[in-house]
């Protein structure tokens, strides 16, 4: 089993910044992917980014050039640099570990993130 917690959500400004960490516990596989994903309201969760442990990443198109993932495998911890916020980045925002070896997914317990225009 995978422990996630998150931290960092809350209300910001449109144009501002938030950053969001990720820390996993428990049966950490060596070889695993770790990400973000969102969810609006009426909306299905999607996929922000992800990270690889060896720092692959991988970007929704809306979040390009505006979000940076990256992580501490030391600490097992991956964050979420958001930058020049939108509106349209109002979701609950949820941690995502992937164990590459059992394909096994875990998901955190999910963080607000509210853009106000």
């Amino acid at each position: 089993q995978v422990q996630l917690v998150e931290s960092g959500g809350g209300l910001v400004q449109a144009g501002g910044s938030l950053r969001l960490s990720c820390v996993a516990s428990g049966s950490i596989f060596s070889i695993n992917a770790m990400g973000w994903y969102r969810q609006a309201p009426g909306k299905q969760r999607e996929l922000v980014a992800g990270i690889t442990r060896f720092g692959r990443t991988n970007y929704a198109d809306s979040v390009k050039g505006r979000f940076t993932i990256s992580r501490d495998n030391a600490k097992n911890t991956v964050y979420l640099q958001m930058n020049s916020m939108k509106p349209e980045d109002t979701a609950v925002y949820y941690c995502h570990y992937m164990d590459l070896g059992s394909e096994e997914n875990y998901w955190g317990q999910g963080t607000q993130v509210t853009v106000s225009s």
